[in-house]
């Protein structure tokens, strides 16, 4: 049985960061693999990863006073370093996707005449708070489907918007340059760790466009 065991397959074939097994061979710290489980591994990559990303946006908003550090980038970079061959995970997904987001989000304020009024937090959710909520999700869904630029994050953006957390349009604009440049930090060290990771999209084969 202890044969078997150490014959099978690593256990997180299905479930490792791509990102995290390219750079553990490329620094040529495969012994760490063989040294301990892989699971903390993994995890101590991840948490490497996302700590270095995350406080260098953090450290701009800081500096600047603006925000660039805001929720749905949580899920966005998880995406960036757990899933980077999925397609939502591409640039292009992700620029387009949190671009549509806040879109819809502004949009759906000016809709309801909520563009100048405080946030939800502050005066609670009403009716026409509900309506802009509602209404930029359902668009930013409809939109990211039409436009072919799925990108799950953006669906927080929109609400971060629409709920009249940030609504000035410099700091919309701020938010989309975030985006930006945590997809450059991905393509960095997508790239350092030898995984096949686009600069914009991931080529789709004839076969599927066909299809």
């Amino acid at each position: 049985m202890n044969d078997q065991k150490k014959k099978r397959p690593h256990a997180l074939s299905l479930l490792e960061p791509e990102v995290t097994r390219g750079l553990v061979e490329r620094l040529r710290m495969v012994g760490l693999l063989k040294r301990f489980p892989e699971r903390p591994v993994w995890a101590a990559f991840m948490f490497i990863n996302g700590f270095i990303t995350i406080a260098i946006l953090a450290a701009v908003a800081m500096i600047s006073n603006t925000p660039f550090i805001f929720p749905s980038l949580g899920p966005t970079a998880f995406l960036f370093f757990f899933t980077p061959s999925s397609p939502t995970a591409s640039p292009r997904h992700t620029l387009c996707g949190h671009a549509i987001g806040i879109l819809c989000g502004y949009g759906a304020l000016w809709a309801t005449g909520l563009a100048h009024a405080p946030p939800a937090m502050v005066t609670g959710v009403d009716g026409r708070r509900l309506l802009a909520a509602a209404l930029s999700l359902a668009a930013t869904g409809a939109l990211m489907i039409l436009l072919k630029a799925a990108h799950p994050p953006a669906g927080a953006t929109t609400l971060i918007i629409s709920l009249g957390i940030v609504t000035r349009p410099f700091h919309l604009l701020i938010i989309e340059v975030a985006v930006a440049l945590l997809a450059l930090q991905a393509i960095g060290i997508n790239r350092l760790a030898g995984i096949d990771y686009p600069l914009w999209a991931r080529r789709t084969p004839r076969a599927e466009r066909s299809a």
